[in-house]
């Protein structure tokens, strides 16, 4: 999973906690010590982990950590907060299920970024991570990680109330929740650091019971004020997230409208059940109440077409669906009862129908809304994926080709293509798309993936060790990395110049290796 555990794992063995998570603690707090390295301060640190093996170690008094550079009163720097939260990403792509999609995740991203530029938040470097998780969540993470469920789609009816919750989360970064709980908890207790991130990690994976215990663990003592001090940073990242969501130009409404569904959806659950979003961000009638009554301040913006997101939701709920038979029932069902786009469900209903290889009634779909709005991307996108399904693959990618010359960049495009051309015997030409492509997205593990294929394909497996091992550094396993790279470097002999490539690489991995300490 993470590689061979550590020497300071003996430490944890009595421990309780379930086993993935100890190596989470270990893990990060060894890249903590990596990234602070003052002698004390490691020393520190390791004698604060202590309580997690031993109910009975003393709490450590007086803890000093030095303000690591930044301005304000922030624990942390920005920076670090940054090295830590790309960290935590590749553990996290290690453990958790994502969902490849690259037309959904440019649409997240966009949302995000109008949003971001609309915020408080000064450091915009921000990495979404695309969960294919069917709860209700969303999170933050130190340094600019922001991971969407796509089950969050389902509840979210419109674009405005999924905006609410990201414009939300957004908040708790730009308001630095993070350095500043642990700064309150160094007040409190022996900080614990490693514990918190490695409960981060089960929330957003594993579920609730497990990550709360562990963030309960982690936060043994003041548990009343640690409640008090995360309610009002709540309360915090309500307010500021809304002054986002209105500068945005987005509906202010959406956010009580949004709280009350989730706590809608919470009344009739229970146990591990509980929508994650609610567990690390417990709602309350008179919390719902304190945003409508601040969304009165603000007049409500000239209602919008949505279409884009509910298209969106469409292909959310069609992966999701257990399968192409019945999401096509569920679509048919839309259309034949009452459905927040008729236009969507019938999309919705074209994505299923080509799962389940009915092409010709798929077109037929297709065609009734594509005449109206013929320039649509998620069409066109549609018509590629009917025509590859019919073994028409070199028909899409001439399509896709004269599509990309028009909107250069465009990552649904250009992965499409890539696809289209690789069924259509090109993996030479694919490989170059896909290259190139790899200059704008270099952190996108699903990219390095089809790349491998591509070029075990195309004979180059020079190449294909390569990518592979850009697609396990991304997803956190540096020791199956390094082997690929040490492939490739038996095969390319003479070659000086690939030799030195692979070599800088292979400092890389050791450089991420000392950070992660993995």
């Amino acid at each position: 999973m993470l590689g061979r555990p550590c020497a300071v794992h003996v430490q944890y063995r009595d421990c309780r906690w379930p086993a993935r998570l100890k190596t989470h603690v270990v893990c990060i707090e060894r890249m903590l010590l990596r990234l602070l390295k003052p002698t004390l301060l490691r020393a520190a640190l390791l004698t604060a982990l202590l309580p997690l093996a031993a109910a009975s170690t003393q709490a450590v008094e007086g803890l000093k950590l030095p303000n690591l550079g930044e301005s304000s009163t922030s624990l942390f720097s920005a920076e670090y907060e940054y090295q830590l939260g790309r960290t935590w990403l590749k553990i996290f792509r290690s453990q958790a299920a994502t969902m490849d999609d690259p037309l959904l995740f440019d649409y997240l991203e966009d949302l995000i970024y109008r949003l971001v530029i609309h915020s408080q938040l000064e450091d915009r470097r921000i990495d979404l991570v695309l969960v294919d998780n069917p709860t209700i969540n969303a999170f933050a993470v130190p340094g600019g990680v922001i991971g969407v469920h796509n089950g969050l789609l389902m509840y979210a009816q419109t674009e405005d109330e999924l905006a609410s919750v990201l414009a939300h989360e957004i908040a708790h970064l730009s308001q630095r929740h993070f350095s500043r709980r642990v700064e309150f908890q160094r007040n409190q207790q022996p900080l614990n650091l490693a514990a918190m991130l490695a409960g981060f990690v089960l929330l957003a994976t594993a579920g609730g019971d497990a990550g709360m215990a562990a963030l309960s663990a982690a936060q043994a003592a003041a548990q009343d004020s640690a409640l008090r001090y995360s309610r009002s940073n709540e309360a915090e990242a309500d307010r500021v997230g809304m002054q986002t969501l209105v500068a945005a130009g987005l509906d202010p409404h959406a956010t009580p409208a949004m709280f009350e569904r989730m706590l809608q959806a919470s009344r009739y659950a229970s146990g591990n059940r509980i929508p994650e979003f609610l567990r690390t961000h417990p709602l309350s009638e008179n919390r719902i109440a304190d945003t409508r009554n601040r969304a009165r301040q603000y007049a409500s913006p000239a209602k919008r077409d949505d279409l884009q997101y509910q298209l969106m939701r469409a292909r959310v709920a069609n992966h999701l669906a257990a399968t192409p038979e019945a999401a096509i029932q569920q679509f048919r069902g839309e259309l034949d009862g009452n459905t927040r786009s008729r236009e969507a469900s019938t999309y919705g209903l074209v994505l299923a129908l080509t799962d389940a290889g009915r092409v010709d009634q798929a077109a037929l779909e297709l065609d009734s809304i594509w005449s109206s709005n013929p320039e649509r991307l998620e069409y066109k996108l549609a018509n590629a994926e009917i025509l590859m399904t019919r073994g028409e693959s070199g028909k899409a990618a001439d399509l896709l080709e004269r599509e990309l010359k028009l909107s250069p960049g465009s990552h649904p495009l250009a992965m499409a293509y890539a696809r289209a051309l690789m069924r259509d015997r090109k993996p030479h030409i694919s490989e170059a798309v896909l290259l190139e492509q790899s200059k704008v997205r270099p952190d996108d593990p699903a990219l390095w993936y089809l790349l491998a294929e591509v070029q075990g394909l195309s004979g180059n497996i020079i190449g294909l060790h390569q990518s592979r091992a850009e697609y396990f550094i991304l997803t956190g396993n540096l020791g199956e990395a390094e082997k690929q790279l040490s492939y490739a470097l038996k095969l390319v002999g003479a070659n000086h110049v690939a030799a030195a490539r692979i070599n800088e690489r292979l400092s890389d991995i050791n450089t991420l290796r000392e950070r992660m300490d993995i």
